[in-house]
């Protein structure tokens, strides 16, 4: 049972007061508002940070790869687990998680905020006769946490305190989001796009300059008529190759790129495997392909499940079950997403491994169907070996080896 029953509204909560920021100690929000920096760093706002493209694709291959995943509220029955579609959870999180949003974004949206927010993801849900009837994921700052030196949570949602049961709040490690733990690499990353930016648009570097001896001096309507007349002759498509004609002793000197320039795309693909590694994300998902393979992607698919999307599918469980499962259901009832589509081989390759399983006996052929999503069939829940001539046993006929014995 929940402690409590009475239905809540929104408008049960006062208006949002005024936050008083200090500036003794600023966070990055205020510097953000007030445009400031700090001297000697590369870091950079949230916001800013997002229109890298190699932080906004692991924020995204991180967030839609959790709310893709089909989550479940399952009942414990005996030894195993099954779904329980009657739970009040069960399509807040695979329906509509309130009149405009659906279960997928909330999900989403919660990890990327997660992953971008040091305050973390943060929901609330409302309930009707205590039951959860909406999950309602707010803008910024709408809903706020402080802790206290045990690390217990005080949750406001428009100023007004919440209990921490009708919260669902979704946090990292270290107390700070991955995108402000790499705020330096991120910060990098921005300023070579910056930098690519100013030097390809509008021809930044020039393919050669005229120099003239030093002893030559020309008016600003020579130089004008110099530049005018060379553009005429040279500039634009299909004009690079007639031949030049230089006066008072000009030269034409052509300008090359230095070694550091040729290296700006090694080092912007270096920035790319720093965001990786901040993300934990495999860079081949983040379409840095240089290292990647065919043979390699299908074990990079699954490190990224085991290693970086597995700790925030179980952080995100928990911050789930802890605000939808009331607190004596806990032990029999679970939120639970399940992961084989990212693990799932192809079909050549499953169908290889049921032969295998269903003629060693070690599962029956509706088992099988039901892992493809397949409804079963009459004899399907014999334990039989189908390449062998003659009626096999059922698997409650086979005899233990002290009957035998017997």
């Amino acid at each position: 049972m929940w402690p409590f029953s009475r239905k809540q509204n929104v408008q049960d909560f006062a208006p949002l007061p005024t936050e008083t920021k200090s500036l003794a100690a600023p966070d990055e929000e205020l510097l953000a508002i007030l445009g400031a920096s700090v001297t000697g760093t590369a870091a950079v706002s949230a916001s800013v940070a997002l229109t890298v493209p190699a932080v906004s694709a692991a924020v995204r291959v991180l967030s839609e790869a959790a709310a893709t995943l089909d989550v479940r509220v399952q009942r414990k029955d005996g030894d195993a687990w099954v779904d329980d579609e009657e739970h009040p959870a069960w399509w807040l999180l695979r329906g509509d998680a309130c009149p405009w949003a659906s279960g997928f974004e909330t999900i989403r949206d919660l990890m990327a905020e997660a992953l971008t927010r040091d305050a973390g993801g943060l929901a609330w849900v409302n309930r009707i006769e205590g039951k959860p009837a909406e999950i309602i994921h707010y803008r910024d700052h709408v809903i706020s946490v402080e802790y206290a030196d045990t690390g217990e949570p005080t949750y406001r949602l428009s100023g007004k305190v919440v209990p921490a049961i009708d919260i669902i709040h979704l946090t990292g490690p270290f107390a700070k989001s991955p995108l402000n733990m790499a705020a330096e690499a991120i910060g990098v990353a921005h300023k070579m796009e910056q930098h690519a930016a100013k030097l390809f648009t509008n021809g930044a570097r020039p393919a050669g300059v005229l120099q003239f001896p030093a002893g030559v001096k020309l008016g600003d309507t020579a130089l004008a008529k110099i530049k005018a007349g060379w553009n005429a002759a040279f500039g634009g498509s299909g004009s690079g190759a007639g031949t030049a004609i230089t006066w008072d002793g000009a030269e034409w000197k052509a300008l090359t790129f230095s070694s550091v320039d040729s290296q700006f795309q090694e080092l912007r693909t270096f920035q790319v495997q720093e965001v990786a590694r901040a993300f934990r994300v495999p860079p081949g998902m983040l379409y840095e392909m240089s290292r990647q393979t065919w043979s390699n992607m299908t074990q990079a698919t699954r490190e990224f499940l085991v290693f970086s999307l597995e700790p925030w599918l179980r952080s995100l469980e928990a911050a789930l079950t802890r605000a939808l499962i009331a607190p004596s259901d806990r032990k029999t009832f679970r939120i639970w997403f399940e992961r084989d589509d990212l693990t799932r081989a192809d079909l050549g390759e499953r169908a290889t491994a049921y032969s295998s399983l269903i003629t060693s006996r070690v599962i029956n052929p509706n088992e099988a169907r039901d892992w493809e999503g397949l409804a079963p069939y009459g004899a399907g829940n014999e334990f039989a070996n189908p390449n062998v001539t003659g009626t096999q046993p059922a698997n409650d006929n086979i005899k233990k080896p002290n009957e035998v014995a017997a």
